[in-house]
Formats: C-alpha cells, sequence, structure tokens
C-alpha cells in the first residue's frame, strides 16, 4: 500500500500502513477494501471524486498565492489551471463527458470554490502546508494522511482544515464525519509533538463549517481504533476472508457485479474488472 514494502503471510499481503480514508473504507466494506486496497484494482472516477479532487487542486493553487493577494479572481485563476490539469488526467478523461456535461460539471467546481470565499478571508490564513503528507511510525504500523491545509493561529497554535465537496452530514452523523481530522490530529501529535488547538471540516456545498477541539483522549481513541482495524485487516489477509457489507453504498460500488451479495464471484473481479471498469491493475 502506497508504496510500502509488505509482508507476505497467508492469502494476501498484509499491508503495514493505514491512511483515514482506507480505515473508513475498511469499516464500509472489507470486500471493497480488498478489491481496491488488497489487489490493487483501482476504483473508476466518478463525478463525485473527480470534482472532489479537482476542487481541492484548486484551492491549493490559489493559497500558493501570498497573503494579501489572495483576491477572487487569484482564485478563479487556480480552478481554471486546475481544469486545465484535469482536463489531460484520466480522473476526467474516462468520465465521457459530452460538452453540456463538462460545462455543467465545470460549473460546478466554480460553484463550490466561489462558495468557499464566502466562509473565510483567504488573506486571514497562515498556511504552513497545503496538501500536506504526515508519516509517523505507531507499533509496527506506519500512519499515513494528506492533510488539505494545516495552518498557524494568531497565537501560535495549529489548525487542521479539510474541504468537503459532498453534503453536510446531519445532527447525528457528524461526530462520525470527523474521525479523518482526527486522525490528522494524531499525525501532528505525533509529527510535531502536539496536537492542533481545533480541527475543522469546510463543507462547500452548503457553506457549514463543523469544528471540534482534539484531545490527549479522542488521539487515543484513534490509535486505538487504527490498530484494531490494522487487525482486522491483517487477519482478513490471513484467511483470505474479505466479507461484503450491504449498505445503501452498494448501489455506487464499482465493484458489485463480483459481489456475492448479489450473485457475483468476487474471485474474478482480478482477472474481470480491469478490461470491464478501464482500469490499470498496480504492480
Amino acid at each position: 500500500m502506497e508504496n510500502d514494502q509488505p509482508e507476505v503471510t497467508g492469502v494476501y499481503e498484509v499491508p503495514t500502513s493505514l491512511s483515514p480514508s482506507r480505515v473508513e473504507a475498511f469499516t464500509k466494506c472489507p470486500l471493497a477494501f480488498r478489491f481496491t486496497s488488497i489487489e490493487r484494482l483501482g476504483d473508476p472516477p466518478t463525478v463525485h471524486t473527480t470534482r472532489g479532487s479537482l476542487v481541492h487542486r484548486a484551492l491549493q493553487l490559489g493559497y500558493e498565492a501570498p497573503a494579501g493577494g489572495r483576491s477572487p479572481a487569484v482564485f478563479e485563476d487556480a480552478l481554471d489551471r486546475a481544469l486545465a490539469e484535469y482536463r489531460e488526467l484520466p480522473d476526467y478523461t474516462l468520465l465521457g463527458f459530452t460538452d453540456d456535461q463538462a460545462e455543467r460539471f465545470e460549473s460546478e467546481c466554480r460553484d463550490l470554490v466561489s462558495r468557499y470565499l464566502t466562509m473565510e478571508d483567504p488573506d486571514a490564513v497562515r498556511p504552513i502546508g497545503l496538501e500536506l503528507m504526515l508519516s509517523a511510525q505507531v507499533g509496527n504500523l506506519t500512519l499515513r494522511g494528506i492533510i488539505d491545509r494545516l495552518e498557524l493561529r494568531d497565537d501560535g497554535e495549529l489548525v487542521v482544515s479539510d474541504y468537503k465537496t459532498g453534503r453536510a452530514p446531519s445532527t447525528n452523523w457528524e461526530q462520525r464525519s470527523m474521525s479523518g481530522v482526527h486522525f490528522y490530529a494524531l499525525l501532528c501529535q505525533e509529527v510535531f509533538g502536539r496536537l492542533p488547538a481545533a480541527i475543522r471540516l469546510l463543507y462547500l456545498s452548503s457553506g457549514e463549517i463543523i469544528e471540534a477541539t482534539p484531545s490527549a483522549q479522542s488521539a487515543k481513541f484513534v490509535a486505538t481504533r487504527t490498530a484494531a482495524v490494522w487487525k482486522a485487516v491483517e487477519r482478513a489477509c490471513v484467511t483470505g476472508e474479505f466479507q461484503p457489507r450491504q449498505s445503501s453504498l452498494c448501489s455506487l460500488c464499482a465493484f458489485q457485479r463480483w459481489c456475492p451479495s448479489f450473485g457475483g464471484d468476487a474471485a474474478l473481479a482480478r482477472v474481470e474488472a480491469p478490461a470491464a471498469l478501464g482500469l490499470a491493475v498496480a504492480a
């Protein structure tokens, strides 16, 4: 996983690192995790994922301008540059947009960036890391994560901000939605020796901001939960038993036709999925 040297034990190679997205992927559906992260079949792009990564790239480019120069025009130009990049990438080209669909997609991206500029003043933000990759060794496991934006407040405290282009969660799901940024808080503690003063989710589709204050207790919980997930991944690799987990997300899964829950044969995915889905299997 992610250029690691895996240990070979059992049916599948056991990964030696986990990221927030992979922790959540395994908990949502172990079989889908096997397809994408263990067998490395990849995952075909969707409008949602491509829109999200493109808008993230635009905001990253916008924040490369110095404070005092982060005007709406600068972010508009940053989005144009991000669009130019993505029009050449498989994440965009494999979507097969018609001219009208491409125009609608690009308009949605512009709306998200424009709404972001109503949520906070970019000139007041002091970023010290954009799309910042952090990794830390915790026991035998390497934890990895890419922080959208790590900033320094005027009081010298760290703040982690994570952009979201999907819908904001209901009140009942707010805590669960924070699991990824709590993971980033743990990484900050391990790498920088201190927790951020705040972790934030910025929902660009609605303009909502959800904020929390991490603690030693929350960091310990994340470490314990991640270790437990890794142990479950390890057991599944050894036994080969990655069980499907049905949910409302099944209708969005590209691998549904190979899922036993829907009458498919999981063993055929390795052979059939790359051609059927236009995927390149990782070495």
